[in-house]
């Protein structure tokens, strides 16, 4: 029992320290990129290009604040882990940041549903004032969600799935039910509804234009379904670069939510030392995998952005070269 405890705990420690340092660097580089491809004037005046350039702020900062104290926790000692201050605001920054990030994706699920809808009031609702206002909102609920963090968490935990954790049985129930339903499960379940809506909506209106087409070619069209807009090339890269990652978001992020919900209702039940050790080291995984959920929308956008996509990315990459080589010569 104890040699297999042990095994476990090894293994755990090892998870930590290399994929920590790879979902580290690929998020870190992909979240830097999103930015600065995001935040180019193409996509200024885009609702979804904002909400997703705002998510990937949230992305980088949960990625370098949840993941370089585990990165190094196996390599040197995690300050995180035993100094208070520290251990409080690192687990607030964290928390709050996550689902920030979840909750902006689900807001531009709802752009894109709205911009895709066959009713023109709704689709005036997809506006960058909107857009902005909800980003406001969602940080400040968010910050009032996870407040109670700073009251009682505490590091130097012996107990706890981490040792920078919540001391109490009612802090871990809050923290735990907050994240499994405020992180992941109703935002992802929300994403989910109006992804599936946002594609009835891309049907019907093909549909229509094919039915359009059909009556000009009689003259029978009216003038109403004449005047209704199709969407442009961008808005239908960013709704397939949406609805990728909202399937990956699922896969990635829901398992968390799921070990939290299984944590809070065994909170009170006695468990073996080695079904403790199990459990810490499912959820060191499913924790990592939630990391890569933070750092994985830049290689999404890559793949399913299209040309207006990566030939935004390629301008970042060429300005990037263009200051190397002017830094270059004039250190010559």
């Amino acid at each position: 029992m104890s040699s297999t405890a042990d095994y476990i705990n090894n293994l755990s420690i090892q998870m930590n320290r290399y994929f920590s340092i790879v979902i580290f660097l690929f998020g870190t580089i992909g979240n830097l990129l999103n930015i600065c491809v995001l935040s180019q004037q193409i996509f200024r005046s885009n609702p979804c290009a904002v909400l997703f350039l705002f998510s990937s702020f949230a992305n980088l900062i949960a990625i370098l604040s949840g993941l370089t104290s585990r990165m190094f926790s196996g390599w040197i000692v995690d300050l995180t882990n035993t100094d208070r201050s520290l251990c409080k605001l690192r687990a607030f920054i964290l928390n709050v940041a996550r689902p920030i990030a979840f909750w902006l994706i689900l807001l531009a699920a709802i752009d894109r549903w709205l911009l895709s809808n066959p009713n023109a009031n709704y689709r005036q609702m997809s506006t960058l004032k909107n857009a902005k206002r909800n980003m406001i909102i969602i940080t400040i609920l968010s910050i009032i969600l996870f407040s109670h963090i700073l009251y009682c968490y505490e590091p130097n935990l012996m107990d706890a799935p981490l040792k920078c954790y919540g001391v109490t049985v009612t802090c871990r129930l809050v923290t735990d039910i907050s994240f499994t339903f405020g992180s992941t499960f109703i935002p992802i379940v929300f994403m989910f509804i109006f992804g599936l809506m946002t594609i009835r909506n891309i049907r019907r209106s093909r549909m229509k234009v094919q039915a359009r087409d059909l009556s000009m070619e009689t003259n029978q069209i009216s003038t109403g379904e004449r005047q209704r807009p199709s969407l442009s090339k961008s808005d239908y890269r960013l709704m397939m670069m949406l609805l990728a990652q909202i399937l990956l978001l699922v896969v990635f992020g829901l398992p968390l939510g799921v070990q939290k919900l299984y944590a809070t209702i065994t909170i009170n039940r006695p468990t073996p030392q080695l079904q403790t050790v199990i459990d810490n080291f499912v959820y060191s995984f499913v924790l990592l995998l939630n990391f890569l959920a933070n750092g994985i929308p830049f290689y999404i956008y890559t793949l399913f952005g299209g040309e207006i996509f990566r030939k935004a990315l390629l301008k970042v990459f060429l300005t990037i070269k263009q200051k190397v080589f002017y830094s270059m010569l004039c250190c010559q």
